[in-house]
């Protein structure tokens, strides 16, 4: 039975990084009335439903939290540069228990459908537990990687043994020991759970549709001393962060690499490379993402080191990325991907020289027409990104219009943070916001402090309903596209470009403006000073 609606200032659906800053802030911030809904069992987002083997984060941890609790950025010390889900896990549960914020929230909760009532100006939240609630604003907290993409195998429900997505695997792990284990993908998620596995299955078989360039992540202990140091000097590094393109402490070389000399060239490749994480992608060449001739030295220098490492020359080859530039697929970072295909327990089907997956049977997957034989099969395909997670939402704005359809042909938002036609409705990180082309918890906190001030501007001022204007929509998803556009990005088959999902439009999902994460802040700073630009307040 539907119980009695309650009402609230804002709805939040989401307990991660997203909603978890959201609700802290507008309700100790602005002393708003809130509830979050999460569908998990308690905070965390997508470090509570991705716990497979190997997963972390691919973001220097001392830039991977927090920064409006500058008490926990001195008494939080992460193990590793780069540590795993439980332990990020962990330290958002002492946020939440720091901060009180379990009391707002209901968690094995999902919102089924929120429509916009435009005679209370009020939205009517629903529920999976049957409840209707309403609030003045609904704020979408669901992440950019949460709606899971399971393949659509034909037999997959005849399959005999055990199958998992990485986005849902099981509270106490699984125990691949003496198993024969299938991994299908190999974009971010199965670079890192593949080394892993190989190290419990009797045997792995890794289907691969694309190959990926990785770089390696140089995972490991932080020198004290250095994490002493960022400590004393975190305000400046906030700030470096926020400023910069991509909410990292990495900035493009301000040359190109085509008018530097090759020997300069490889020592600038051999520093990247032996520095680790991010630094090859977003510190390269400033050329390296526009121009196709200096991308290709680029990806020549990562297939000299796939080859370098991979012993078997026929594996190498499969294994070395084709028809695509570098940098244009999300970057996976490694730590012994290639070294786990010189075992003797690990094989590569590739799609492209070995054969498609067919069909699943009972026994296991038919490749190519050849049938292997597995006890376990894990899917590390990804994600219906971006749109997927809001679309599910059953989201419908005035006249009752559909989010999902006014979405058919891809995304159209404003800033990535509102939608013409659905007054009061804020996306946190939504398409054609940075999002995930940054640090996300950079992305994160501008998102949740320009909606926190919009919406206490429009308290003081006594305004009710703030929405996107139809032109400057528009206008925004035009100026999204053209910076795309001047870019290699659109030209990969990338989930940037829902190309992963069968009959998604193909379209830019996020925004890579000209400076980044820091350019675009400002300018929702310069939209908020001049009293909300391109919206329309009532």
């Amino acid at each position: 039975m539907a119980s009695a609606t309650q009402s609230f200032d804002a709805v939040v659906i989401g307990a991660g990084f997203s909603g978890m800053h959201m609700l802290k802030s507008l309700r100790d911030k602005l002393g708003l009335k809130a509830r979050v809904y999460e569908a998990g069992e308690t905070v965390g987002g997508t470090w509570y439903w991705n716990r497979y083997p190997g997963a972390r984060c691919d973001s220097d941890s001392y830039i991977y939290c927090f920064t409006w609790d500058k008490q926990l950025l001195q008494e939080w010390n992460w193990s590793e540069r780069y540590p795993e889900q439980p332990e990020i896990l962990r330290y958002l549960e002492r946020v939440a228990e720091r901060h009180d914020l379990k009391r707002d929230m209901q968690f094995n909760t999902r919102v089924t459908g929120a429509e916009f009532d435009e005679d209370t100006n009020l939205w009517r939240v629903r529920t999976d537990k049957g409840e209707e609630v309403s609030a003045r604003y609904l704020i979408t907290a669901v992440g950019t990687l949460s709606a899971t993409n399971i393949p659509p195998l034909e037999g997959l429900e005849r399959f005999k043994g055990r199958w998992y997505h990485t986005s849902q695997f099981p509270r106490g792990g699984v125990d691949f020991t003496g198993k024969r284990v299938a991994v299908v993908g190999t974009g971010a998620t199965g670079v890192q759970a593949i080394p892993v596995i190989a190290q419990q299955a009797k045997q792995l078989t890794v289907f691969q549709r694309t190959a990926n360039y990785c770089v390696p992540a140089r995972n490991g202990k932080v020198d004290p001393e250095v994490v002493e140091a960022r400590k004393a000097n975190y305000d400046d590094i906030v700030k470096r962060i926020r400023e910069s393109p991509f909410g990292q402490e990495h900035w493009p070389m301000p040359k190109s690499a085509l008018e530097t000399s090759p020997e300069e060239r490889e020592r600038e490749f051999d520093r990247m490379w032996d520095k680790g994480g991010f630094a090859f992608w977003l510190g390269n060449y400033q050329d390296m993402l526009s121009d196709q001739e200096a991308n290709e030295l680029c990806a020549e220098y990562l297939k000299r080191k796939i080859r370098g490492t991979v012993k078997d020359p026929a594996v190498a080859e499969r294994l070395t990325p084709k028809g695509y530039a570098y940098g244009t697929k999300r970057q996976p970072l490694d730590t012994n991907y290639f070294e786990t295909f010189n075992k003797d327990n690990v094989l590569l089907v590739d799609a492209k020289t070995d054969g498609a997956i067919e069909e699943i049977t009972e026994s296991g997957i038919r490749a190519g027409g050849k049938e292997h034989e597995f006890d376990i099969i894990v899917f590390a395909t990804g994600f219906d990104a971006m749109t997927g997670p809001l679309k599910a939402l059953n989201i419908k704005g005035r006249g009752g219009r559909a989010l999902a359809d006014q979405w058919a042909d891809g995304p159209h938002t404003y800033l990535g943070v509102a939608v013409a036609g659905f007054p009061n409705l804020f996306t946190i990180t939504g398409p054609q916001s940075p999002s995930v082309l940054t640090n996300m918890p950079v992305a994160i906190e501008q998102h949740v402090e320009w909606i926190t001030g919009c919406i206490d501007a429009m308290r003081r001022s006594g305004k009710t309903t703030i929405e996107a204007t139809p032109e400057a929509q528009d206008g925004w998803v035009a100026h999204v596209n053209d910076a795309a556009g001047q870019t290699l990005m659109t030209t990969a088959n990338s989930w940037y470009m829902g190309a992963n999902i069968p009959g998604k439009p193909r379209v830019f999902l996020p925004y890579l403006g000209p400076e980044g994460i820091g350019g675009y802040r400002k300018k929702c700073d310069e939209i908020a000073a001049k009293g909300y630009e391109g919206f329309e307040l009532a």
